[in-house]
């Protein structure tokens, strides 16, 4: 698997790279985002690891570049930047995840086992509904009346399982195992997060939530009729 690793600290890259080719993958690794724009196009790599703060282009412009084309290959932020509003723009770009630094090598690699193991997951194909929303997954949109709006790959996957298990309640463990295909880290506020955008964007009001439903010290649910 090629990853390609944006990095604009010499030290962290080369020991990252390192470690990830330790691992059996091959490494394209940047120096900062133009670089990693630039070896996004010419590799097409299976996953994108991004650091935040790079000269000539932020991770964040670098992600919405690749998200403006691709939905599909994963991306993880490695950043030092561990405000909550970084990590939420983050995944509001499309991010898969979000590494908050100092971390560990086994949580890093151990994330990268998870997001690799996910692109092997098969995303549903028939068209179904929830509530009044018709879901395509393969186009990875829901349609409802004149309204479209775009699906990642992630969350085209909780719409499923909370479709297909409508009325019970789905855990965190259940939801990341089934959609990301990795264990829970009770500090990581991807799920969380990755619920909020989706409640924008099908529910009439975010705020008071009908179709995904917190259940709370228990998880999420798409209530019965």
């Amino acid at each position: 698997m090629t990853i390609l690793l944006a990095e604009d600290d010499a030290v962290t890259r080369e020991a990252l790279a390192e470690l990830l080719v330790g691992e059996g993958h091959q490494v394209v690794a940047a120096k900062d985002g133009r670089e990693a724009l630039a070896h996004w196009s010419a590799h097409r790599p299976g996953l994108v690891l991004l650091d935040i703060m790079m000269p000539h282009a932020s991770g964040y412009e670098v992600c919405r570049a690749i998200r403006s084309e691709d939905r599909h290959t994963p991306v993880l932020f490695l950043s030092a930047k561990s405000e909550e509003v970084d990590v939420v723009l983050g995944l509001e770009l499309g991010a898969d995840d979000f590494l908050r630094k100092p971390f560990g090598k086994h949580e890093l690699l151990a994330r990268v086992r998870a997001l690799l193991r996910r692109q092997e997951m098969p995303v549903r194909s028939e068209i179904f509904h929830l509530g009044l929303w018709e879901v395509h997954p393969k186009r990875l949109l829901a349609r409802r009346d004149d309204a479209e709006v775009e699906l990642t790959v992630r969350e085209v996957k909780m719409l499923t399982l909370l479709a297909r298990r409508r009325g019970e309640v789905l855990t965190r463990d259940e939801l990341l195992n089934e959609c990301w295909g990795m264990e829970y880290y009770p500090e990581s506020r991807t799920l969380d997060q990755h619920v909020l955008n989706l409640r924008k964007k099908i529910e009439a009001d975010p705020s008071r939530p009908a179709l995904i439903e917190t259940v709370r010290g228990a998880g999420y649910r798409y209530p019965a009729p």
